[in-house]
């Protein structure tokens, strides 16, 4: 038998492959000071080369919805994978269509729903895009000023945040104001922001749109959920000047905000588009456009074809987290959980006077940094600190916001109570050393 490939895994040859070998567009995103490499993953857990555990409280980027290796969805992937790893959308295959099936049965009822199945969230977006575009026969879309959609060309037009912007992007994109309620710039409130829509409307589009995206939490935005009425509200006027409403539930999906499967459910919304990606397959890579039929057939003389969009091994591994989340629990555990974590967060505001601000649902949960509470100056720096200390404790989050002042804590959702102590204790040890 042939022996194995030879794999260096120590951390100071592995960063000196990447620096060398990795393109300055890969090489960048790092969230540590001093590189890290994790070896195994159980759950909501972590262990890096030297053998050290963690709490994965960023879930690789939300990723890992119901934990690391789950091993229903890794027995589901090996299995499909053995048979046939992959089959191209050409041809007929069943796992991807008892998929799609399934997917569109956690959307609302009254509406017929069909699925695309894209290679990730950021072509989802794109589909999305090109979706109300076709539908509408309209070009200008509306966005949210902090809102992330991803970093493909059109997917970044529609991202409102400076540091994801490249040159190039296509236009036809106008930004309003993102409902935040703690420094939003209309206040704790809701009607003017809707106001703003109208107000873009009018004055930055030709009057008639494609829709608007918005993200029912938004990640790296900083975990900024849309207050009540402000969904339904958007997708009201902006139905009225002929668009769509498109739902990116990339990361605040399959059960993650604790109440409902889905963010915008919280708002009694009905979506004509929802973006699906990252938990969608645990891991693997998968994403997905969901959308009304009568919009999704509008693409039927179009050419659309995403290589390993309907990924057998993929949609095999989402089936499995589908069945995970209905048997474990999951959201249901991420409302228990979340729920306490967020009281201890809450706890943690009142000792340490950088917080100025913890929020959340569910397990989208952050805590925001300022210089101080009155003026709300984004807090940057001490961010940065406390984010290096929550290594040494044990915990990896990540840093998110448009000023990157906001910890931002998403991890599994099989993230149980016994390790809601180890995150706070590890947490107020961060902020004391760096208060110090």
């Amino acid at each position: 038998m042939d022996k194995p490939l030879p794999t260096d895994w120590s951390t100071a040859a592995t960063a000196e492959r990447r620096n060398t070998f990795y393109a300055a567009s890969q090489k960048k995103f790092v969230p540590f000071k001093e590189p890290m490499v994790f070896r195994k993953g159980a759950m909501q857990y972590l262990w890096d080369v030297e053998g050290k555990r963690y709490i994965d409280l960023l879930a690789m980027n939300v990723c890992i919805s119901v934990g690391h290796s789950h091993p229903k969805v890794v027995k589901a992937a090996m299995d499909q994978a053995q048979d046939l790893t992959h089959c191209t959308t050409m041809f007929y295959h069943p796992v991807p269509a008892h998929f799609a099936e399934e997917l569109a049965a956690t959307m609302p009822k009254g509406q017929e729903w069909v699925v695309h199945f894209t290679n990730s969230g950021s072509e989802a977006i794109d589909l999305a895009m090109v979706m109300a575009r076709t539908f509408t026969g309209h070009l200008d879309l509306l966005a949210l000023r902090t809102a992330y959609h991803g970093p493909t060309s059109a997917a970044q037009s529609v991202t409102g945040i400076a540091a994801f912007r490249h040159p190039g992007m296509p236009g036809n994109v106008a930004f309003v104001a993102e409902p935040n309620q703690y420094r939003g710039v209309y206040g704790a409130t809701v009607d003017p922001y809707l106001d703003e829509i109208e107000q873009a409307i009018a004055a930055a589009t030709t009057g008639r749109v494609a829709g608007i995206l918005v993200e029912s939490v938004q990640g790296y935005g900083g975990i900024i959920e849309m207050p009540k009425g402000y969904m339904s509200g958007a997708a009201e006027r902006v139905r009225a000047a002929g668009g769509l409403y498109i739902a990116d539930e990339v990361q605040s999906g399959f059960g993650r905000t604790g109440d409902h499967m889905w963010g915008f459910e919280q708002d009694g919304v009905v979506p004509d588009i929802v973006v699906l990606a990252k938990g969608i397959g645990n891991g693997f890579p998968l994403g997905a456009v969901v959308a009304r039929k009568a919009i999704g057939d509008v693409m039927a003389e179009k050419f659309m074809f995403h290589t390993y969009g309907a990924h057998p091994t993929s949609c095999a591994a989402g089936r499995a987290v589908l069945q995970v989340i209905r048997e474990e629990r999951t959201q249901q555990n991420a409302k228990a959980v979340g729920a306490v974590l967020l009281e201890r967060l809450k706890d943690l505001q009142q000792r340490h006077k950088a917080i100025g601000d913890v929020r959340g649902r569910g397990l989208m949960l952050a805590i925001e940094m300022v210089k101080d509470r009155k003026s709300k100056e984004p807090d940057a720096e001490t961010t940065a600190a406390v984010f290096e200390k929550c290594r040494d404790q044990g915990l990896i989050l990540s840093k998110s916001g448009p000023n990157r002042s906001v910890l931002r804590m998403v991890p599994p959702m099989c993230l149980s109570l016994e390790d809601v102590d180890q995150v706070a204790e590890g947490l107020d040890r961060a902020f004391n050393e760096v208060a110090t």
